[in-house]
This record gives structure tokens, sequence and C-alpha cells, in this order.
């Protein structure tokens, strides 16, 4: 399984209209894209979806941004897949992010940060199950 990870193009990006740009970056990067939504994530979906974050004092925030509007669900291949998409991402913080990550072209703010990435190859496959059956992913 480390060759899939899993992405969500956030909110601020989908309303700016940079969901093709960044998902061309993804490409560009020799990622193949297994399985992709359009989606409006529901307070539950939400919730559960960052569950991991309940007891911190950014969760309300987090649940309402990502419930703010439509985001792009991903399941993307290649090899190293988890390690790459976090370099390509760059830090959480756009202000702190490496030049030409997606983060600092396209993130706002530490909230607003345009994509999220699966952070390890065990929640690249919790959150892809989250989002695909297995018989969607090509």
């Amino acid at each position: 399984m480390s060759n899939r990870t899993f992405t969500i193009i956030k909110p601020d990006s989908v309303r700016k209209g940079n969901f093709g740009k960044i998902i061309d970056r993804l490409e560009s990067e020799g990622f193949r894209v297994l399985g992709l939504k359009k989606v409006s994530l529901s307070q539950k979906q939400a919730e559960s979806f960052y569950g991991v974050h309940r007891e911190r004092p950014f969760f309300g925030d987090l649940v309402r941004y990502m419930t703010s509007g439509p985001v792009y669900v991903a399941a993307l291949q290649r090899d190293g897949a988890v390690a790459h998409l976090r370099k390509v991402m760059g830090a959480t913080d756009p202000a702190k992010a490496d030049a030409g990550t997606i983060r600092k072209d396209f993130g706002e703010s530490i909230e607003q940060n345009a994509i999220h990435g699966s952070d390890s190859d065990e929640n690249a496959k919790i959150e892809i199950g989250f989002f695909f059956a297995e018989s969607e992913l090509v």
C-alpha cells in the first residue's frame, strides 16, 4: 500500500478555481489518479474524518471550513506516494512552505492551506477507504 496516498483539494482551492492547477501539478509529479470525487462534506462526515483532532482547539473551525464548500477527494498512486505528496504539498503553514510547493503557491493560511494529504501509509489506507470502495479505484 506504500504506493498509494489520499488527498483532499480543500474548499479554498475549489472556490478560487485552482483544482485543475493542483491536479496538473500532482500528475506532473508522477501521481496517477486512481479515484476522484467532488463532494460536499456533511458536518458528520467532517467530524468523523478529522476525529483525531476532536480535542484540539481548532477542531470546530476545521469542521466549519471543510463543510464551507465542495472539495475534491482523490486516491493517488506512485512510488513513495505518502512521502512524495507531503514534500510536494509543503509545510502546513503556507507562509513557512518552500517555494514551488502547492501550499506556498495556492494556500492562504494555516487553516486554508489548499490541500490535505495522508501523513502515513496506514492513514492513507484509512482515508482512501473513508471515501472510496476498492472497486472505484482504477
